[in-house]
């Protein structure tokens, strides 16, 4: 068996943070977010909760994507773009718009400054790295179930 179609550790812990990523961005979004504004008193209430929601969310993408970066590092060091079928590039590009939406979106939004705008703005940002984080859990576990058929096939 070549040892390039085995399942490692590695392998597993990165689509576990994949996982992790998009589920709770999921959750986020199309739960527990609309879920507070159903139910709490004022849209003031909910908005200042969900905030809170969006920006403990940067954070676990971040750490996802650390743990995703730290995973898909070659053991010999080396960096290119293409590792794992071009996951990287979601990775970074999906921690990149995290960033952007906590340092540069959630501060006008919670200053109320042109709130139509900002709101349209941050919501664009979600669901974009919704589709990034998606993305790399997508290639992640296909590469994951790929090795597992590799497996299968030589036992």
């Amino acid at each position: 068996m070549n040892p390039r179609d085995r399942v490692t550790a590695r392998d597993r812990f990165a689509v576990l943070a994949a996982a992790l990523w998009w589920g709770s961005l999921t959750a986020v979004g199309a739960w527990v977010v609309p879920t507070l504004f159903a139910h709490l008193p004022t849209p003031a209430l909910a908005g200042n909760a969900a905030a809170r929601l969006f920006s403990a969310q940067t954070w676990v993408a971040l750490g996802a994507g650390l743990v995703l970066l730290a995973t898909l590092r070659p053991r010999d060091g080396t960096v290119r773009m293409d590792a794992a079928g071009g996951v990287l590039a979601w990775i970074l590009a999906g921690m990149l718009l995290a960033l952007v939406s906590e340092f540069a979106v959630a501060p006008r939004i919670v200053a109320r400054v042109d709130l139509r705008l900002w709101h349209s703005v941050g919501s664009v940002l979600f669901a974009a790295q919704w589709v990034c984080a998606g993305v790399a859990l997508w290639k992640l576990a296909g590469r994951t179930d790929s090795a597992v058929a590799a497996q299968a096939s030589q036992a």
